[in-house]
């Protein structure tokens, strides 16, 4: 093979060498103990609030105050942090134990909603449309009066389809303003828009390595006031919401590359848009055996997905 062309960014992105550059001092200079209190913890603790700045102003939230950005080891952590810390503050304050999800999450959100099940919470699957979709009508009929928290995706990673997530949560909030809505958002970055308070949402997982940022990093947006119990206890960072210490270069990375994916979305969304577009049309035209998956229309930018009469996937990648 003459030339190498990487084409699974929906599993992960190389780090931008920009996104490399900005880390740099926070390995060997700037690398103290954000928790500490002398002058080196100090500067630590001063970049920790001007990645929470950048963050928020992509985000369109509150950056201090406290900040209603959480950290965490990647969109996993976060997005089991969303249900477990959702859920249990909602059972102990005896305000129901009914979850709705969708059968095409990821597993990070899967696999905690089964396990909140085995819990006694009682969680609703909703099923999706043959592109993978789901209807803000479909949401306000599973919802019950001992409804906590409705998690659904927002653009899934493996056949690309985009849900309407601004009117799932409008839709949420206009039958009971007392539900949460929480977006699995670790595909949007740099493709979707990102405003919390345009998408209706009140909790929503991004990963840091989906958008040219390093690996090990990730966040949980968290609207102010939002019940969460931690699922990480130890020295009380982060306002007592996900202890450790926090990981400044990494961080400092993560905030890089969220603000240069929202600086370049329009150039970027265009320009895969184009190449999408014309390898769904020049793949479909050439081989019968081709089938796409995923909405149409309503799909990531730059994301594409097939499935090929008589033959296994699995078989196509390794060769």
């Amino acid at each position: 093979m003459s030339e190498f062309i990487y084409l699974d960014h929906s599993a992960t992105t190389p780090t931008d060498p920009r996104v490399v550059e900005a880390m740099q001092p926070y390995w060997t200079t700037t690398f103290g103990n954000p928790s500490s209190l002398h002058q080196v913890g100090k500067a630590a603790q001063a970049a920790l609030e001007q990645a929470q700045e950048t963050i928020a102003a992509v985000l369109n939230c509150q950056a201090a105050g406290p900040s209603e950005i959480v950290f965490t080891s990647g969109g996993t952590e976060a997005d089991n942090l969303a249900l477990k810390g959702v859920a249990y503050a909602m059972r102990s304050r005896g305000r129901g134990q009914h979850i709705i999800t969708t059968s095409v999450e990821h597993h990070a959100v899967l696999d905690v909603a089964k396990e909140l099940e085995a819990d006694g919470f009682s969680v609703t699957f909703l099923p999706v449309d043959q592109y993978g979709r789901l209807t803000p009508q479909q949401v306000i009929e599973a919802m019950r009066d001992d409804t906590v928290l409705v998690s659904v995706i927002y653009a899934n990673n493996e056949v690309g389809t985009v849900n309407p997530i601004a009117e799932i949560g409008a839709a949420i909030k206009q039958k009971n303003r007392r539900v949460l809505f929480h977006t699995d958002a670790v595909q949007a970055p740099g493709l979707l828009p990102l405003d919390v308070k345009a998408l209706n949402v009140d909790l929503m997982s991004l990963s840091a390595h989906k958008f040219y940022g390093p690996k090990g990093i990730g966040l949980l947006y968290v609207r102010r006031a939002v019940p969460l119990k931690p699922q990480m206890e130890g020295g009380g960072q982060q306002a007592h919401r996900r202890s450790g210490t926090e990981p400044v270069p990494l961080i400092m990375g993560m905030a890089e590359a969220l603000r240069l994916a929202e600086a370049e979305r329009e150039e970027t969304v265009s320009r895969l848009t184009a190449m999408r577009d014309d390898l769904i049309s020049r793949l479909l035209a050439t081989i019968p055996e081709a089938n796409l998956t995923g909405h149409p229309t309503e799909r990531l930018p730059g994301h594409t997905s097939f499935t090929m009469r008589l033959l296994n996937g699995d078989s196509i990648l390794l060769d």
